[in-house]
């Protein structure tokens, strides 16, 4: 199978040195046509992040804007019919597994089995400690949540019992419609790689280069359907570098890529609409 394009979503989380000056104002609307023009043109999905709230010190290195990913995620399911709705990502300790069954396969629900589940550990301590939830510990409990979640998704009756998550004779309905939701795991180290590995279906790193993502890739034997999703090392311009940016779709798919998460060069709603026309242009397989 080709490497397939995805959307990282504008407007939903504005980053540093990446993020369009346009997107400050820009509407719902606005989002709904970008998830409506990804829909239309063939492209595999379209993320939304968590963050409940940020240190104001991070702003310079992860932006301040996060829009809720339930919410966000449940608006677009009703303005599309084919996309993927990846949240990218939950943080797992944050939630228990059986609130994120029941919310997101609610969701799941509502856009006809769409529902991709990216998680990660968390790495900002005073967002955990605000919520009051443990940080020294959180990769042994996302392990434990991980294998809740798998167990509890598309099961209206679910049951598990681990190190730190137990229960059973709980009724979740509606839960997920899929049999099994793809449930895929974020981060920015080899031991993410390793958690996605044995215990989801994908891995979607970030900061990570592509020179360690293949070599960490090289350490694992993964299973049939294993998806790695990669950004590309700088935002592409299909517009104006056609060539270049087919290099670097080819180069990243090299690299172990099996999905790309476009992020583009752009001034205006229109001219971030055009990038996307033109990249599945490029990039027929989207």
């Amino acid at each position: 199978m080709s490497t397939r394009l995805s959307i990282s979503t504008p407007v939903v989380t504005m980053l540093p040195q990446i993020s369009g000056e346009w997107e400050k104002e820009a509407s719902i609307d606005d989002l709904a046509q970008i998830a409506e023009a990804a829909d239309r043109l063939g492209y595999h999905h379209l993320t939304c992040s968590e963050h409940i709230a940020l240190p104001a010190a991070e702003q310079q290195r992860r932006g301040a804007r996060y829009w809720d990913p339930l919410a966000t995620l449940g608006y677009l399911a009703a303005r599309t019919r084919r996309i993927g709705l990846a949240t990218n990502v939950l943080v797992l300790g944050y939630h228990h597994p059986l609130e994120i069954a029941k919310r997101y396969g609610t969701l799941d629900k509502v856009s006809n089995g769409r529902l991709i589940v990216g998680v990660g550990v968390g790495s900002l301590k005073e967002e955990f400690d605000l919520l009051g939830v443990p940080f020294d510990d959180r990769g042994a409990r996302g392990d434990d949540a991980l294998r809740a979640l798998r167990a509890s998704l598309s099961v209206p009756e679910p049951s598990y019992h681990g190190e730190f998550y137990s229960f059973g004779g709980m009724v979740v309905d509606p839960c997920a419609v899929q049999q099994r939701v793809p449930i895929w795991v974020g981060g920015r180290t080899l031991r993410s790689l390793r958690r996605a590995a044995t215990l989801a279906d994908g891995w979607a790193p970030f900061n990570v280069s592509l020179r360690q993502v293949r070599e960490w890739l090289g350490r694992f034997d993964l299973k049939p359907g294993f998806e790695v999703v990669l950004p590309p090392p700088r935002p592409l311009d299909p517009i104006n570098e056609p060539d270049r940016t087919r290099e670097t779709l080819a180069d990243i798919a090299a690299h172990g890529a099996t999905i790309v998460s476009a992020i583009f060069t752009h001034t205006s709603l229109q001219h971030y609409l055009e990038n996307l026309q033109a990249l599945a242009e490029l990039h027929p397989s989207a």
